[in-house]
Parts: structure tokens; sequence; C-alpha cells
């Protein structure tokens, strides 16, 4: 036999002796650990509008990123563009309002997991300074976003006033345009929010209604498509955390949360203290579970979510009223420790 064949022969003897001896010993070949899996991004979808205020809290205060969560906060404006993006699972979730919820509920079957805040005067409808009554409004030009929280909150503004919306020359804005065409004196009213309500009247605008007139109508909650729960419940359950968080936070310091608000919404931390937060009635922990109710003693959600569909349904956007019950989830914010 050759040398080069002796080692190899060795060489094999060693390698299976140490085989042998390795399994006798009960040892396994190292492994490299698994890396962790990175985590997958959730997108939420808003319009800018400050009643989304604790969402910016928990973003910026990096209340989702300590419970493992990778969130991306996105703004999308147009009603449309935010519903579509859902559909199509470019974002994960929506924080937008209940009827801008519901009218999408029979495309998709959707879930409302926590309540953001209700308009409470931080909505409204700005005149001319020559505008006196809903009345002096028939056949004037009012700029208003269409299937969206604006377009409700007209509607019931009018029927308060025995007027329709037939009544008067529509014209289909968002609501930030609708400010901007409105100060600009290319319309004769609009529907829009803070701070441009504040600004347009400081510009000599009129205030003609505001939300406070429509109590409890335009109320945000932050909805999911249902499958995404089913399939995710610990991660809904996380966000939902740490949106109780954040708004505890929001209420009890809010000159310090308004800095984490304002730059998102391109807006002075000042603006929001003086203008949009006492405007708004924030939902915390005792407001969701109040908000929601229960099964056997329903809370204004479940109205104020019925109305918005029977809007929906005269707008012929909806077919039938959608079965509320399975819309509306309070399992969440029932697990949050008190």
């Amino acid at each position: 036999m050759s040398k080069k064949m002796v080692a190899l022969t060795l060489a094999a003897v060693f390698a299976l002796t140490a085989a042998l001896a390795g399994c006798g010993s009960g040892q396994q070949p190292a492994q490299q650990p698994a890396k962790p899996a990175a985590p997958q991004k959730i997108v939420i979808a808003y319009t800018p509008w400050s009643g989304y205020a604790a969402l910016f809290v928990a973003q910026n205060k990096g209340l989702f990123k300590a419970r493992g969560l990778e969130v991306e906060v996105q703004s999308i404006e147009g009603v449309g563009d935010r519903k579509q993006a859902l559909a199509a699972g470019k974002i994960q979730a929506m924080a937008a309002s209940i009827d801008v919820s519901i009218s999408a509920a029979e495309s998709m079957p959707l879930k409302y997991v926590w309540a953001f805040d209700s308009s409470a005067g931080a909505d409204g409808l700005l005149v001319k300074p020559e505008i006196k009554s809903f009345a002096d409004l028939k056949g004037k030009q009012v700029a208003y976003h269409k299937g969206s929280a604006a377009h409700l909150m007209l509607n019931e503004l009018l029927a308060k006033n025995n007027m329709k919306e037939s009544d008067i020359t529509s014209v289909d804005m968002k609501a930030s345009d609708a400010a901007a065409a409105f100060m600009a004196g290319k319309v004769d009213a609009a529907v829009t929010w803070e701070p441009h309500l504040s600004k347009a009247v400081q510009a000599g605008g009129k205030l003609l209604a505001t939300s406070k007139d429509t109590p409890g109508l335009i109320a945000d909650v932050l909805v999911f498509k249902e499958d995404y729960v089913k399939a995710n419940p610990e991660t809904v359950q996380k966000i939902v955390e740490a949106l109780a968080e954040a708004t505890e936070f929001l209420l009890k310091s809010t000159p310090e949360a308004s800095k984490l608000v304002a730059e998102p919404l391109k807006m002075k931390a000042e603006d929001f203290v003086k203008f949009d937060f006492p405007t708004l009635k924030f939902y915390d922990l005792a407001g969701n579970l109040e908000f929601y109710g229960t099964a056997d003693k329903p809370g204004p959600m479940v109205a104020v979510t019925k109305k918005a569909a029977q809007f929906y349904i005269d707008q012929k956007v909806l077919k039938a009223m959608p079965d509320v019950g399975k819309i509306i989830d309070n399992s969440f914010v029932l697990k949050i420790k008190k």
C-alpha cells in the first residue's frame, strides 16, 4: 500500500472514531444559533387630524418599539385612497372616523379595536361673514370631502335646519384643500377642522356651526381587516396597549405630548394645545370601555356606527345595514390591565 493510501485510510478511521465517540457521549454537532426573525412591519394610515394624537405619541415616544413592534404611520388623506390601500394589503390598519370605516364594511370585513376620540367643536362649517343662517347657504358653493365625516356632519346640520344637500352647490375637496379654498375666497363655505377653523376665523371667516351641534357624531377608531386580527391577535393587542399608554400620557402631560403630535401634522405644538386639544374628547382606557359598552349595555359607539351606516345606505354606498356587532370588537380593550 502506498504512503498516500495509508494516510487516507488513517484519516477515515480517525473521522469514524470521532463520530462514534460523539454519538456515544450523546453530543450533537454544534449548530449556529438561529437569527431572530425581523419584526413584521405594520403600516397604519391616517388622515392629518389631531384626533389621532395618541397614534403619533405612541410612535414618536417609542411605545410600539418597546413592545417589539415595527410600526410605520403613513399619511393618506383621501378617504378612497385609504380604503383601497387597506383592501389591497398595502397597509395593515387605518385610523379613520367611524363613518369612513363603516362605509367599507361591505367590501371587506373589519374590526374596530380602539377608539381615539370624538369631535367636540374641532370640526366646523366656515362661511363668509354675510351668511347669517343656513337659509343663506341655498345655492352657495360649499367645499367638503364627499364620503367623509365632513359630509356626514354637513348632512346632519342641513337636516336640522330643514335643508338637504341638493339645496347647496357641493364642491368635493379634502379638508385641508377646502380650508385653503375658503380662505382664498374661492368658495362661500367649507367644512374642515382645527387648526384650519381658528385660522380662518382669525382671517375674517365665520363659524356657522361646529361638531358641538352634532355631539358624538364624529368619532375616530383604529380599524383592522378581520382576517389580520384573527391571524395576529397578539400584535393587535400590543398596538392597543401602546395606544392606551399614549393616551394616558397625552392627557396627563399635554404640553410635552403636543411636541410629539405637532411634527407629523406640520403644526405648532402651542396651536395643538390652544386650538385642537380643547375641542376634542380623547378616549383613554376608561373612555374606551364606556364608548364601547358591553353586549348587554351597548355604548354610544353602536348608535354612532348605525347612524353612519344609514347615511351611507341613503347615499347608496352601502346596500344594507352591516352587522355592527361583528365589527365593533372590544376584546382587546377588555384585556388591558387597569
